[in-house]
């Protein structure tokens, strides 16, 4: 969002004068209006002051006949890609966030959206697993190395968060971490910075996290180095922010058609048929984003789970919150997994 978005708003009081001020000072092209409770009663911009002009206002004329009281708004929940769609769909350059109150809590701005940006967060690549159930495969290559459309699944995932303008990983290995680490070394070739968690024993799916040094002070990505997905990692980020949480866990809508009629029964007597339902849930999707104080919940070099990890933090009473994602997604921890990504990519 907007940097200077707050130095946009004015109230509903403003001149002419004060909004070609505003307009001046802020350069963000719109002047947002706003009620003594925040909330938006409209926006003004450029071309909305000179037809006023036009009309015969003058610059200490109130704003009321030029303020554009139907304003086009969106959410913060809203992605970064969707916002940039609506804004082309509508030919507008900013667009307002309010929140259910109607209130402003931010302003996008296509320039921003739309140029990429260099991500400082940190992302974490968990690549430690034995990855039995792809034996033989695995026996003399790593998992997350073994090849998808010529390149090593691990090389995928840092590439699709280098597009979304990550440039620094951290890869925690420990069954055949030479591999990863000889492939990749220090990850110049790839253009993106690269340091290792190094497992003495395993871990778990959180526990090499309790391994990164101190000095983390921004939130950081983590992703299992065998989950190929299409997901913006950037908008993920922006939401765990959003949300003020401290750990937000990627989730995945997943169905499940029973293959038999189920049954329902008080006592002996059928109170209803279901002909093969369709049970839907969340499932984990193997990637997450956390605050540094998260870490405080791990004990070091101890083995931790993803699931443990969160209920910890639950328990903790810290908030903890679910991304629902609709982009392409595979974990690959099959045969069948592994050549439906071959197929795929």
């Amino acid at each position: 969002m907007a940097k200077d978005w707050k130095m946009a708003m004015l109230p509903a009081s403003a001149t002419i004068e004060d909004v070609v001020r505003n307009l001046d000072q802020v350069a963000v092209k719109i002047s947002m209006i706003v009620d003594d409770s925040g909330m938006l009663v409209g926006t003004i911009s450029d071309g909305d002051i000179r037809r006023g002009l036009l009309k015969g206002l003058n610059l200490k004329s109130p704003i009321d006949e030029v303020v554009h009281k139907n304003a086009f708004v969106v959410t913060p929940d809203l992605g970064r890609d969707m916002v940039l769609e609506l804004m082309s769909a509508n030919m507008v350059q900013q667009i307002p966030v309010v929140n259910e109150k109607h209130q402003v809590v931010g302003l996008h701005l296509w320039e921003d959206l739309s140029s990429k940006k260099e991500v400082e967060n940190t992302m974490v690549i968990m690549a430690g697993g034995k990855g039995t159930r792809l034996l033989p495969d695995t026996e003399q290559c790593p998992k997350p190395m073994l090849l998808v459309a010529g390149k090593p699944m691990l090389e995928h995932v840092i590439e699709n968060a280098k597009l979304a303008g990550f440039q620094n990983f951290v890869i925690a290995i420990h069954h055949m971490g030479h591999v990863i680490e000889n492939h990749f070394g220090d990850g110049v070739t790839l253009g993106v910075n690269i340091d290792y968690l190094r497992e003495e024993t395993p871990l778990g799916t959180a526990g090499a996290l309790s391994l990164l040094t101190a000095g983390f002070e921004a939130p950081f990505v983590v992703t299992n180095g065998d989950v190929l997905t299409d997901i913006r990692y950037d908008e993920l980020l922006d939401f765990h922010i959003r949300q003020a949480a401290i750990a937000t866990m990627a989730v995945r809508l997943h169905e499940w058609q029973n293959p038999f009629g189920v049954v329902q029964t008080n006592g002996a007597e059928i109170t209803g048929i279901d002909e093969k339902p369709i049970v839907r849930s969340h499932i984990n999707a193997g990637v997450y984003v956390f605050d540094p104080q998260a870490l405080g919940q791990l004990s070091r070099g101890r083995h931790c789970d993803m699931p443990e990890f969160f209920e910890k933090l639950r328990l903790a009473e810290q908030r903890t919150v679910a991304y629902p994602m609709h982009e392409p997604w595979l974990d690959v921890g099959r045969h069948s997994d592994l050549k439906e990504a071959q197929n795929l990519r």
